[in-house]
């Protein structure tokens, strides 16, 4: 059972655009509303792969770039997360991701000062001449199985987070984290063990 129809329009929906063909769900999925795909510009086949009874309530955003992708694995819950993949961001099953939680595998903009300005340039919506974008650096994003990610906490590129593992509410995660600990702080460090 699932509240998305067979047109896949989920049912009571305010947005009027159904899930996008490119997104994957099974069994017992519930997505609060299909708004929550509206920055997905990825045009692979299965860009979002969501398993089975996987929860996806307001606020969520799933920004994918052209080029990059995303899994939740089962059972895994989502409320007002925004995940940001220019690559690949993996989640993992029984997962508990909380408000305002943000995950990307990327820095969106360079760090180099002079390419800044010409991606400040290139992202103008009505500069004429934009140049391209400068590459930017990105590094896939993996969260284990039965992670608890808490309200505010911000998941950046490259890192991996063990399972059962906790992230306090605020941290911020710049380097990866061990199985069964609780991290905590900007930069978030471990500060007790599971």
């Amino acid at each position: 059972m699932t509240n998305v129809k067979s047109d896949r329009h989920i049912q009571d929906d305010w947005w009027k655009e159904p899930i996008p063909p490119n997104v994957a769900f099974g069994d017992g999925f519930y997505c609060e509303s299909a708004q929550v795909f509206r920055f997905l510009k990825s045009k692979a086949p299965r860009a979002l792969v969501f398993g089975d009874h996987v929860s996806i309530y307001g606020g969520c955003s799933f920004s994918i770039g052209v080029k990059g992708s995303c899994t939740v694995g089962d059972f895994t819950l989502l409320n007002g997360a925004l995940v940001m993949a220019e690559e690949r961001i993996e989640i993992g099953s029984h997962c508990l991701i909380s408000w305002n939680v943000g995950i990307a595998d990327s820095d969106f903009h360079p760090l180099d000062p002079a390419q800044r300005i010409i991606d400040a340039q290139a992202v103008a919506p009505f500069f004429e001449n934009r140049p391209p974008r400068p590459e930017i650096r990105t590094a896939p994003v993996i969260i284990s199985d039965n992670v608890w990610i808490g309200m505010n906490a911000v998941i950046l590129k490259g890192v991996t987070i063990g399972e059962n593992s906790v992230v306090a509410a605020g941290a911020v995660v710049t380097k990866s984290v061990p199985a069964n600990v609780v991290v905590a702080g900007n930069p978030a460090v471990t500060v007790r063990e599971l």
